[in-house]
């Protein structure tokens, strides 16, 4: 079976945004809450799944990724607007 890639972006409990790349949402989710996850969400969980895009390759999602890294914050809250999960952001005042 092949693997699902997913790229994703997580809105931390002080409202920054963090975008990162799995093979496994649900185990790095998991690694995340858990705050063993990526250094930089270490002790800003809980977390609200802002946008999670799937790719059938590890190098689309990882050029993906890359590219939403890129992206200053308010264009990640547009991309998150147009394509994030629908609850991320439904109450305006959270921008």
């Amino acid at each position: 079976m092949d693997k699902v890639h997913t790229v994703y972006m997580l809105e931390c409990k002080d409202g920054s945004l963090y975008t990162g790349y799995t093979n496994d949402f649900a185990k790095r989710l998991k690694v995340h809450e858990d705050g063993k996850g990526a250094k930089y969400t270490r002790g800003r969980g809980p977390f609200k799944v802002a946008l999670r895009k799937t790719f059938s390759t590890k190098e689309e999602a990882m050029q993906i990724e890359y590219q939403i890294k890129q992206l200053s914050r308010s264009a990640k809250l547009d991309l998150i607007r147009q394509e994030g999960e629908p609850h991320a952001y439904a109450d305006p005042k959270k921008l």
